[in-house]
């Protein structure tokens, strides 16, 4: 009887928004019993045994009980109020900010009352803020209590009723064979799912608290290996799709390129090439990532992808997150490609109205083969005449929807079947090994390990900014000797809160300390023809010295710039701060990159000037900074509000990660009711975010 009444109230909790608990649940996703299910806690409470006040010490949790000696609301430094706990051993104080009659009235002098919270080192002593507080004499707990995500407005008692409430009604059984369970030590699931939402007495709390207990294991497990599933599915859906082939005709371009380059491809670049053009031959969509360190030559590889593409009667668009970067590709690749015959064709926001409706004419025309552009690429007005590959550069920069939006303008039908372009991304940030399997499974990916023949690797110079004088006495040098320089400053106009030198004041003071140096300055907020007639002077050598902020991060290739310097590194991240150093050491000269910091330094970017000053290996810097920012940053979601990953986590459960990838290609190829069960219990709702 007690479970259909259960039942019933779980069933209610997942209905149409009724009462304000209802709808405090289905705003964190439970409406369906399996929602609660997995519905795990963030962290436990040891409420099971009351401490003596002299034992509790500061940065840890602690339960007490005692006497209020004192209560009072005080209106300095701001109305709070203050209370004194004393149980004979020693005395606490009790501190709400904010605070209700009610809870002035539970600690007034002279109650007896059990607290809970986290002890810290104040002004008179140790201290609670906002303590949980209970009275004295009730039982205490046998077992850890868990706490749960939750919203404003609902308690942690009405979640933990309602998750009881599915627990009680929803299907627990396991969605794994035995034999993959018995393989991985796994213990089964609904072993799992009681330990971790009712703890039992015997369990270890750091266990627990660090998700290391077996139970935490099977759910991580679970959770990757439903990822690793829907990639796969996403995978086999892409390659069930249609794509022209674009098999280049005879090579005759992809030749004549070859034999015009002034350099030799390297070996890694051949390597990605020929995987490139493989995929390109397919029926299906190519969907690949390239991605190589700063300077490794992606934008050529891209050229000869371009070259098939165009040999084979298809249009190629390449899209670039800033007009700077894609003015670099458009440079190249018209050098690379014009004399061989190829129409490019340059598209960006800031084109004049007339250049704007000429290029889309081209394009729609089909008489622009290559077209090479920002954002702009993907308004309505411009439509494709035959779109068979899109190039994203720099793919992470852009919104989940801007990237399907440039594939989906080359969309055509013959019949009833729909062919898509081909897709490459490139990036310059390298992927770290455990994130590209975690989240990066459904595509093929290609990289460039190795740098071009003479480039010397740049040395980094880690400076106070109260050497200044010394930098500025490096910069002097550098122009004497017909080289180039880069002021980097993470700031346009003056911020109080900051206070960090500006650009604009940077370029003031540079010009008026170097009287004989040609000094320019560049940024954000010029407009386009500004900002394209600084770069071009300074790639000409009318500029020694060119000021700028982070606009300058990719795309810009000056080999005669030797010299970077970067003020208030210890602003910057970790691959900003690797994509800058990369604008310098393009050329044959020793190139230096001098990152200039203010103390005192956190101890975040005493880790990030550490690592630049110890590596140049991308893959290295991208290691390190995933360890400090997480993946979000390397996937451009970090703004999307999706989780990324609950409970499992890439930088500690790599071995986990494998075992979920092998495990994921036996269920496919031996349980298929298996996986859709997994699916429907772990990825529901979550399917097409992966897929895109």
């Amino acid at each position: 009887m007690s479970g259909n009444r259960a039942g019933g109230s779980a069933k209610q909790a997942a209905a149409a928004p009724g009462t304000l608990v209802e709808r405090k649940l289905q705003h964190l996703g439970l409406r369906q019993p399996s929602d609660f299910v997995v519905h795990l806690p963030i962290r436990y409470e040891d409420e099971t045994q009351v401490v003596p006040i002299s034992s509790a010490y500061p940065g840890a949790p602690a339960q007490v009980e005692g006497e209020i000696v004192r209560s009072e609301v005080q209106l300095r430094p701001r109305r709070q109020l203050v209370a004194v706990l004393d149980d004979g051993t020693g005395a606490l104080t009790l501190r709400w900010l904010n605070f209700y009659p009610s809870q002035q009235k539970q600690v007034a002098a002279g109650k007896r009352v059990r607290v809970r919270g986290d002890v810290r080192s104040g002004f008179g002593g140790h201290e609670m803020v906002h303590p949980k507080v209970t009275v004295t004499g009730t039982a205490l707990p046998d077992a850890l209590t868990p706490i749960y995500p939750t919203t404003d407005g609902l308690s942690q008692a009405s979640l933990r009723k309602a998750i009881d409430q599915a627990l009680a009604v929803a299907d627990l059984s396991d969605t794994l064979p035995q034999e993959i369970c018995e393989r991985y030590g796994l213990m089964s699931f609904v072993e799992a799912i009681r330990v971790l939402h009712h703890p039992p007495a015997s369990i270890s709390y750091h266990q627990l608290i660090e998700r290391g207990h077996p139970a935490w294991t099977r759910i991580k497990f679970d959770e990757l290996l439903a990822q690793q599933l829907s990639l796969a599915a996403a995978r086999a859906a892409r390659r069930s799709q249609r794509a022209h082939p674009l098999d280049g005709g005879q090579g005759r371009l992809t030749k004549a390129l070859l034999a015009s380059l002034p350099f030799s491809l390297t070996a890694a670049q051949q390597r990605v090439v020929t995987e490139i053009s493989h995929d390109l031959t397919r029926s299906f969509p190519m969907h690949r990532l390239l991605q190589g360190d700063v300077g490794s030559g992606k934008t050529i590889v891209a050229a000869f992808a371009a070259a098939q593409a165009i040999s084979s009667n298809s249009q190629v668009a390449i899209m670039a997150p800033t007009e700077i970067l894609a003015e670099q590709h458009f440079q190249k690749l018209v050098g690379w490609l014009e004399p061989l015959g190829v129409t490019v064709a340059w598209l960006t926001g800031s084109l004049a109205s007339k250049a704007r409706k000429a290029a889309a004419a081209l394009i729609e025309s089909g008489q622009a083969q290559l077209i090479i552009g920002t954002q702009a690429l993907i308004q309505d007005k411009v439509n494709f005449a035959n779109l068979g590959l899109v190039i994203l550069d720099e793919q992470h920069r852009f919104g989940v929807g801007q990237r399907l939006e440039l594939s989906r303008k080359g969309e055509d039908s013959l019949g009833s079947q729909a062919f898509i372009p081909h897709h490459l991304s490139m990036s310059a940030t390298p992927i770290p090994r455990t994130l590209a399997m975690t989240f990066f499974a459904d595509l093929d990916v290609s990289v460039i390990d190795e740098l071009p023949p003479g480039r010397s690797p740049v040395l980094t110079k880690l400076v106070a900014d109260s050497r200044r004088d010394e930098v500025l006495g490096h910069v002097i040098a550098e122009v004497r000797q017909g080289r180039q320089a880069y002021w980097v400053c993470p700031l346009v106009e003056e911020s109080e809160a900051l206070q960090l030198q500006t650009a604009v004041d940077t370029h003031t003071w540079l010009e008026q300390a170097l009287p004989d140096v040609r000094v320019g300055l560049i940024h954000g907020r010029l407009a386009a023809a500004e900002k394209q007639q600084v770069m071009q002077a300074f790639r000409t050598g009318q500029l020694d010295l060119l000021v700028a902020t982070t606009v300058i991060e990719v795309g810009v290739d000056v080999p005669n710039a030797s010299l970077m310097i970067i003020e208030h590194a210890e602003r910057f991240g970790l691959a900003q701060l690797h994509q800058l150093r990369g604008r310098v050491g393009r050329g044959i000269q020793q190139s230096v990159c001098v990152l200039m910091y203010q103390r005192p330094l956190s101890a975040v970017a005493r880790q990030r000037l550490r690592a630049m000053y110890e590596t140049a290996d991308g893959f290295e810097i991208a290691r390190r900074d995933l360890e400090q920012r997480g993946p979000g940053e390397f996937l451009g979601v970090r703004q999307s509000g999706q989780e990324l990953l609950r409970f499992a986590s890439i930088e500690t459960d790599a071995q986990i990660v494998e075992q979920a990838q092998e495990a994921a290609r036996e269920l496919r190829d031996r349980y298929p009711q298996h996986v859709h069960a997994h699916l429907q219990r772990w990825m529901r709702g979550k399917q097409d975010f992966l897929r895109s």
